[in-house]
């Protein structure tokens, strides 16, 4: 998804910036296939400019959401990526005069080799995602590079707290997959999720594995605005009440990904800790947005 981005590009800048990431790419694929032959080494895709990738297989996650995994050259050849990174990809929509220019987030493995895995929410009128939804296996997307979000350290947090909306909660989920699959890291984790509808609970059941596997150290909080009926999920949004509620002691780090209107109601558009989470007693330092 590319909620919560702030990699910003001026339009008229595409077109250099376009023939730039391909003249790398080109030299820089081609000089990382050649040393990665002679070395018998595998290659890290996002070391430098990725280049094409083929689409190896698609999955419908719900009515509008779709996971495609793109394959590497070499099923040996790894990300290269670290918790937390999104990835800069570039396409040519139908009807469009410039190539488009979108990061995502991963939501597969870092550290799994052959493949990268992204989830992509098809918008009313959205060329980018129409055409990523469009897109076949065997057909291709290029990378552009990867992108270092935040910079985690295992351990340096206690607990962090999550907050996502909609298609926000890529970011927040490759952050969760990362400190809860290595044993080194201990943080515990609280994720408040709000959407709209149930079916838009993206990644549910990975969050539900978690929370059974590590039930010491990683709780969810679902809000839906128009929840199921007789559903046992909350109903309503991602409120002040709901946070005194949930939240732990106002310590360590508060990560937020999602709509602008949801990021703007938890932290105001100033300088400064604003919103709710300023009202409820975190300080600038403690909350990051994505």
């Amino acid at each position: 998804m590319a909620y919560g981005s702030r990699f910003v590009i001026k339009q008229g800048s595409v077109p250099n910036l376009v023939l730039g990431i391909a003249a790398v790419g080109g030299i820089y694929t081609a000089y990382s296939y050649i040393q990665s032959s002679a070395s018998s080494q595998p290659r890290k895709v996002f070391g430098g400019v990725a280049g094409s990738l083929t689409l190896q297989q698609t999955e419908d996650i719900n009515h509008n959401t779709k996971r495609l995994r793109f394959a590497f050259p070499n099923t040996r050849d790894e990300t290269g990526l670290t918790v937390v990174s999104s990835v800069l990809t570039l396409s040519w929509p139908k009807g469009s005069l410039t190539p488009a220019i979108r990061p995502y987030t991963p939501v597969s493995d870092l550290s799994k080799p052959g493949f990268i895995d992204l989830m992509v929410k098809k918008y009313p009128g959205g060329k980018v995602s129409t055409h990523l939804h469009s897109l076949q296996p065997g057909d291709s997307l290029f990378f552009a590079f990867g992108i270092k979000a935040y910079p985690w350290i295992p351990n340096k947090h206690d607990h962090v707290t999550l907050i996502a909306g909609g298609a926000g909660i890529t970011p927040l989920y490759q952050l969760i997959q990362g400190v809860l699959d290595n044993p080194d890291d201990r943080t515990k984790m609280t994720l408040v999720f709000g959407v709209n509808t149930e079916r838009d609970l993206l990644l549910r059941e990975e969050f539900e594995n978690y929370e059974r596997k590590f039930p010491d150290r990683f709780k969810i909080v679902y809000t839906v605005s128009q929840p199921e009926e007789g559903s046992f999920v909350r109903k309503g949004h991602v409120t002040k009440e709901l946070l005194e509620e949930v939240l732990p002691a106002r310590t360590g780090k508060v990560f937020v990904c999602g709509p602008p209107a949801m990021e703007n109601a938890l932290t105001g558009k100033g300088r400064g800790a604003s919103g709710i989470l300023g009202e409820l007693g975190y300080r600038k330092d403690q909350i990051f947005k994505f």
